[in-house]
């Protein structure tokens, strides 16, 4: 079972997986749609690791921004770490929410979510919006009825549990309507 989870999920991820060159050696620069969990997973170490290389206070990182991608840790510490990431990934918390559906293809929609994702760009992500006191930015999700998706928006009415699932047409929204589901949320 624990197989085919992360078989999923690493199968999810690369979908979602951006290029970006590392600019010198040892650092990276973010690309428009990179998440530490991505550039991490690109690198092989861990989100924890990237955060403290770079001082980051949380998970938010911006294009250009250029990251520090290696430390001091020695590649046997860094697979032994890597692995204990993989294992925590397929930890989850499950939670019931009420999920609205959301579109970016209205008159003043910027499309951009609060972690810098460009939903017109692309509008085939997998994205909800919550509130970061109930699922943080940037964590991995399993929504019923829409599948996997990234927390990479918040938005102003989305308090406790409830959820925004991006769909991109105003028709595929509508159809969705709101319902009450549960989450998973990858730790």
């Amino acid at each position: 079972m624990k197989k085919l989870l992360l078989s999923i999920t690493s199968s999810f991820f690369l979908a979602f997986g951006f290029s970006g060159a590392a600019s010198a050696a040892g650092t990276y620069q973010v690309k428009s749609g990179d998440t530490l969990w991505d550039i991490a997973k690109k690198h092989k170490v861990t989100v924890s690791q990237l955060k403290s290389w770079n001082n980051l206070k949380s998970d938010l990182i911006k294009p250009k921004q250029v990251l520090k991608i290696s430390g001091t840790t020695t590649k046997a510490a860094a697979k032994t770490t890597v692995k204990k990431a993989a294992a925590k990934t397929a930890a989850y918390k499950t939670i019931t929410v009420k999920a609205y559906a959301y579109t970016v293809n209205c008159k003043g929609c910027s499309g951009i979510t609060a972690t810098g994702l460009n939903l017109k760009k692309n509008p085939s992500l997998k994205v909800i919006a919550v509130d970061p006191k109930v699922i943080p930015l940037g964590s991995k999700v399993y929504v019923e009825g829409y599948g996997y998706a990234v927390a990479a928006d918040k938005g102003g009415g989305i308090r406790g549990n409830k959820i925004d699932v991006f769909m991109p047409t105003k028709a595929k929204a509508i159809q969705w309507g709101v319902r009450t589901v549960k989450v998973k949320v990858y730790k």
